[in-house]
């Protein structure tokens, strides 16, 4: 019967302090089972006799003694079941005071983590209390009074009350309550009580041993499912995700389910674990534990998830220091990342060998040979003698391309998977020089299916880390920034597999363009050897696209690759970041951005080389980060470069000739619609070469046409339309000029919770501009609604036609995030000559207003923003402005340069800009 039906809500009680008592040993005198000194607490209740305020405190001075315990250095494998046998202490010195000691019918149960011993400083307190089916009308009153006292006293407890009949009745409906049960634990009262639940929540009466562990899997699945199938998430969940103190407490439950087992220890008896494999995983939960006793102890309750703030806290709390290259954090977070990945290694092996001792004990057990070294059983492979790895070492690469070659089985049986871990130190030098392994992983690599899951089985089993020592260095390290969203070996494997779907006809719907390029690549192995080098040499110092690309000379002389293709590889991963940077920081409308591009490309194979690498390296940083606008940008910097390799490097793209062009394929779209050359002279006129430089032929069209149709109109105008080709949504200004136009249209726009792409800023020579915004909603997604767009033109029209409008203020909430990655302001410049105007490169830390705060400061040093490109990398903010002064010339002037410079620090870095 469920509590809350049974047991009145705790009323509100008013009580006087007493004075201090003490309830506690000295924190070295502590055990894991001796800590709380009983028959000093008797004594003061018995010359106390306002319990409540007594009870009260000794909680708050056990909790106080555990924190400093722990600040003090006593490790969490001590303190958690110390304040498990604290709080044992507690509820029977309650229960004594409001139950009566002679009742059989009665029982004070611990349940859940509780019922294993196990507490960490914001754990919940999880009893029920266990009655026969007459006893809950005699005790309601005094287990009112009981748990209405543990809430009085600050207790965050969660019960239930239930007789025995009603544990096996809800115990077999709900898996969650069966396996609470399973951990109960009596407190006090009737032990024959607990025996009788026991007895009926049994493997023999509810959840055989078969229906339980499939429940626990589905359980598992899912919880795994929500974290993305991976624990090297930012801000991981060191109890639920993968790798978690959940799949240590998965392992546990089914041990207790199927051998009866009270510990894990246990397993090893049934030789399901190694001792070393046991000393292993209690590490790895101690690590987790005291992760979990700190996160509890710095926000002061139940906090399961390592948030950037708590990240950098712990880490100094545990004593890592910052490094020139490896920040203190990342240390700490290397150190939780391959703990929680060797936990979810032995999770792994040791549920297999559970889905075989019982879902698979009576399947057919005749083993299906592969090979001399391999066959399967059971739709596992496994080798057929336990020393082939001592005789045969290269089969520790041989096992995945047999996976490759076999895509029916499974995967590796637990026991081969533990000879695989125990053989590891066996890939050596002389290992790694052994021509059968270089060319073995050559054809992993040059399968045409499975090539990123036995990649991702490899770096799990610890032999690629081992095969490739130079990605063990990069093995769990993580980047504190927004931007990379995994562990750089994850990112990495990531990578392949994006490759891997450019190539798959299943997946040629996702991306059409970069599968249509992929399937003209002769040799798509040299994409993946580049993708595994790409990010091979992060954390080392100096820059890591060339370390890399040393790297990845290194192996393709090593796996006997051409020397053109080794040449091809290493290009690949020293200009990895080209394209991208390319696209987000130069003007791709600016031909001669192109030609010195094309020149770099060299022919169409690199181009489409680098394209596809660039492609499959955003989409793997970071989910959020891949949207239309990026996919459009990239495309759009691909077409120009490879007309222009066409054209020729010795033919570069002329700029006057690129104007002509445009302007003639626009004239013949507006002659369609019978409107003479007169006319769109008369428009064109004052808009000047950047325009036509900077909008394709429809965007030409579609404003030219919108201005003579508003002929001598005084408002301005606004319009937008969606835009594929840019990956949003266009607002198209054309207005009046003025000072502060950029920041308030920015503001506006800000203020309409729309996240800004791209801005082109045209100012043309008859006093109007012709400002362009490509703009998608703050969650990045395309805007949608028609009265959405109609919501930003009329707010943008009703502000813009204020003769006094002024920049409105941000309204947007800076979310924890954004607070979590501050930055100071920092400000660069750089002349472009050739287009007569400078350009000034911004980094700072993303908030809601930073481009309003921005024109504002171009406003109040007297510059002209010509065209704005907006990147944002993660939590940073990477912005370049093309500038000039109010008489369109460079700046070119240090004071000018110390004056901007001060004033967008002033904008972005004060409090109270």
């Amino acid at each position: 019967m469920a509590a809350s039906s049974d047991i009145a809500p705790p009323p509100t009680h008013s009580v006087a302090a007493p004075a201090p008592i003490q309830l506690l040993r000295h924190f070295a005198d502590w055990s894991e089972t001796d800590v709380f000194d009983v028959p000093a607490f008797a004594r003061e209740l018995a010359e106390n006799p306002n319990r409540l305020s007594t009870f009260r405190r000794a909680l708050q001075q056990g909790d106080a003694a555990l924190k400093a315990a722990f600040q003090e250095e006593i490790p969490a494998h001590q303190l958690v079941p110390a304040r498990a046998c604290l709080m044992d202490a507690l509820l029977k010195g309650i229960w004594q005071h409001h139950v009566a000691q002679t009742a059989a019918d009665l029982a004070l149960i611990a349940v859940g983590g509780y019922g294993r011993g196990e507490l960490h400083p914001g754990s919940d307190i999880d009893i029920m209390i266990l009655l026969a089916p007459s006893a809950l009308d005699v005790h309601r009153a005094s287990m009112e009074s009981f748990l209405t006292f543990l809430w009085d006293i600050g207790l965050d407890v969660g019960h239930s009350v239930r007789t025995v009949e009603d544990c096996a009745r809800e115990g077999a409906a709900d898996i969650t309550v069966a396996t609470s049960l399973m951990e109960a634990r009596l407190l006090t009262g009737s032990a024959n009580l607990l025996e009788q639940m026991r007895a009926i929540t049994g493997p023999d009466r509810i959840w055989p041993d078969s229906a339980f562990f499939e429940a626990k899997q589905h359980e598992r699945w899912s919880r795994c499912h929500k974290y993305n199938e991976t624990a090297f998430t930012l801000e991981p969940n060191i109890k639920d995700s993968p790798g978690g103190l959940r799949d240590l407490h998965m392992i546990g439950w089914v041990a207790k389910r199927h051998f009866g087992a009270g510990t894990l220890h246990e397993l090893v008896d049934h030789a399901f674990l190694s001792q070393s494999e046991y000393d292993e995983l209690i590490e790895c939960r101690n690590f987790l534990w005291q992760v979990r006793f700190a996160l509890h102890i710095l926000t002061g309750r139940r906090e399961d998830q390592l948030l950037f703030d708590h990240q950098r806290r712990i880490a100094q709390q545990f004593g890592y220091q910052d490094q020139e290259q490896n920040l203190a954090v990342e240390q700490f977070m290397q150190r939780y990342y391959r703990t929680v990945n060797t936990l979810s290694q032995l999770n792994e092996m040791l549920l297999q060998l559970f889905a075989e001792a019982i879902l698979s004990a009576d399947d057919p057990d005749e083993p299906q040979p592969i090979n001399r070294r391999f066959q399967a059983r059971r739709g596992y492979l496994e080798v057929i003698r336990p020393n082939i790895f001592l005789r045969y070492p290269f089969a520790l690469l041989e096992i995945f391309q047999v996976l490759q070659q076999y895509p029916d089985l499974k995967g590796i049986r637990a026991s081969t998977i533990r000879l695989i871990r125990d053989h590891r130190l066996l890939i050596d030098d002389k290992f790694r020089n052994d021509v059968r392994t270089r060319s073995l992983f050559m054809e992993i690599l040059r399968e045409p299916y499975g090539v990123t899951q036995q990649l991702r089985l490899m770096n799990a089993y610890g032999v690629l880390p081992a095969y490739l020592p130079e990605f063990g260095h990069i093995n769990g390290r993580m980047q504190y920034d927004l931007f990379h969203a995994y562990t750089v070996d994850q990112h990495i494997l990531f990578v392949v597999r994006n490759l891997r779907r450019f190539f798959l006809p299943q997946y040629a719907h996702e991306l059409p363009n970069c599968s249509a390029i992929m399937d003209r690549l002769p040799k798509p192995e040299l994409l993946y050897i580049a993708g595994l080098y790409h990010d091979i040499a992060k954390g080392r110092g100096g820059d890591h696209s060339e370390l890399g690309a040393w790297d990845a000379v290194r192996f393709c002389r090593q796996h006997s690759l051409s020397s053109f293709d080794t040449r091809l590889v290493a290009w690949l991963v020293r200009h990895h970041l080209t394209l991208s940077l390319t696209a987000q920081k130069k003007d791709i409308y600016d031909p001669e951005v192109i030609n010195d591009f094309a020149r770099l490309m060299g022919d169409q194979m690199h181009l489409d080389y680098l394209y596809l690498l660039t492609v499959a390296d955003i989409r793997a940083t970071n989910p959020k980060l891949w949207n239309t606008w990026r996919n459009s940008l990239l495309w759009q910097l691909y077409q120009s470069t490879r007309r222009a390799l066409r054209q020729g490097l010795d033919n570069p793209i002329d700029k006057e000739g690129r104007i002509r062009e445009v302007q003639l394929q626009a004239r013949q779209q507006l002659s369609l619609t019978k409107i003479d050359g007169e006319r769109i002279d008369q428009v064109w006129e004052g808009f000047g070469d950047d325009y036509f430089l900077r909008h394709s032929v429809d965007e030409i069209t579609w404003h030219t046409r919108a201005i003579l149709k508003k002929k001598h109109d005084p408002r301005p105008l606004v319009m937008s339309r969606d835009d594929p080709s840019r990956g949003g949504t266009e607002i198209f200004i054309y207005t009046r000029d003025q000072d502060n136009l950029f920041a308030l249209i920015t503001s506006i726009l800000d203020q309409l919770g729309l996240t800004i792409l791209d801005a082109r800023i045209i100012t043309g020579h008859s006093g109007y501009t012709l400002d362009s915004f490509t703009v998608l909603e703050d969650s990045g997604a395309p805007l949608q609604e028609r009265s959405r767009t109609k919501e930003i033109i009329t707010t943008l029209l009703h502000h813009l036609q204020q003769p006094d409008a002024v920049p409105l203020r941000p309204s947007r909430h800076i979310s924890r995030i954004q607070k979590a990655f501050q930055i100071a302001t920092v400000v660069s410049f750089r002349e472009d000559f050739a287009n007569s105007r400078t350009m000034v490169e911004l980094v700072s830390w993303d908030r809601p207003g930073l481009l309003c705060r921005v024109g504002q400061a171009f406003m109040d040093c007297g510059v002209q923003l010509h065209n704005a490109k907006i990147a944002t990398i993660g939590a940073r903010a990477e912005d370049i402005f093309f500038v000039t002064d109010r008489e369109n010339r460079i700046l070119n002037d240090s004071k000018k340069y110390a004056e901007l410079r001060e004033a967008l620090v002033e904008q972005l870095d004060s409090e109270n800009p």
